[in-house]
């Protein structure tokens, strides 16, 4: 459950950063051709309002979007919110945040790369598989994709995080795009450096040799039908170690719901995962790897 302490802590930044957003973004901000200002109406909410209104609901409370804003935020957190909108209002407009919430978990939510990444994939279905033919809302945009758990229909989220369990970079793609995919990789670790733990998915001859042109060296696992290689010990326990990445996706379904099958347009079903990534950087407790390097035998043990 949320304290007040910790709402009040999550609305300060975002609010600071919203206020120093609008001074910039109003800098490079250009005329329209015509050259005259046309009217931009402000909402009755701000933008740190509804930032953190959609933050809220990622922490596990609610399963519901709209039992959580009827009845909890419009009961529970009336007064630190005294101007909210309707529920369907509020729903019709939260598309406004995109672009400052996507510069705020660049700038502020993501952490930075410690030479130690892990890469993975999950599967983001948009509906049963029974009505995959009827589903009008991702028609043309989300595919058919297989993971390990079976057949989908919708889209795949591409994570990388630290061993801090910290998040560096996302991707969304179709369902049917491979994990080896070059230009996804490409997005995902411009800012990367040291090494890259994935698991069988990623094993690629190429696509060793594109990272590691670019300072990333790619640790993968070998299958069944291939031939043993040399791998370092310490790269080794390292790759056991990728269930961290693994408890990140857990932790997006299962907790900050980024995967449910309510989503009546495009929009809302990016500001619902986008607004999970951001609430899951402010948890107080994430998976992480710990160093010894205490003991007398100058062994390393990892543990969690």
């Amino acid at each position: 459950m949320l304290t007040n302490d910790k709402i009040t802590e999550i609305y300060c930044i975002v609010d600071d950063f919203c206020k120093e957003f609008a001074q910039e973004f109003k800098k490079l901000q250009m005329l329209p051709e015509d050259g005259i200002k046309h009217r931009n109406r402000s909402c009755e909410m701000s933008d740190s309002e509804i930032m953190t209104v959609l933050l809220l609901f990622h922490f596990g409370t609610f399963k519901n979007f709209k039992h959580y804003y009827l009845h909890y935020i419009g009961v529970h957190l009336k007064s630190e919110f005294p101007k909210q909108l309707s529920y369907n209002r509020f729903v019709a407009i939260e598309h406004r945040v995109f672009i400052p919430m996507m510069f705020f978990i660049n700038t502020i939510c993501f952490g930075k790369c410690t030479g130690i990444t892990f890469v993975d994939s999950t599967s983001i279905k948009v509906c049963h598989n029974k009505r995959i033919k009827r589903n009008k809302v991702f028609d043309g945009i989300a595919k058919v994709g297989k993971g390990t758990m079976g057949w989908f229909y919708g889209f795949k989220l591409h994570l990388v995080c630290n061993d801090k369990g910290e998040l560096l970079s996302f991707c969304l793609t179709p369902g049917n795009v491979d994990d080896r995919d070059p230009q996804t990789l490409k997005t995902l670790t411009k800012k990367l450096f040291g090494k890259l733990f994935g698991d069988k998915g990623y094993i690629s001859s190429s696509l060793f040799e594109m990272l590691f042109n670019n300072g990333i060296h790619l640790v993968t696992g070998i299958k069944s039908n291939m031939k043993n290689r040399l791998m370092s010990f310490y790269d080794r326990i390292l790759l056991r170690k990728r269930s961290i990445i693994e408890t990140i996706n857990d932790e997006l379904k299962n907790i900050c719901e980024v995967e449910h099958t309510r989503h009546r347009a495009m929009h809302n079903f990016v500001m619902n995962l986008i607004s999970a990534l951001a609430a899951y950087c402010f948890f107080d407790k994430k998976p992480a790897i710990r160093f010894n390097m205490e003991k007398p035998t100058g062994q390393l043990s990892i543990f969690y």
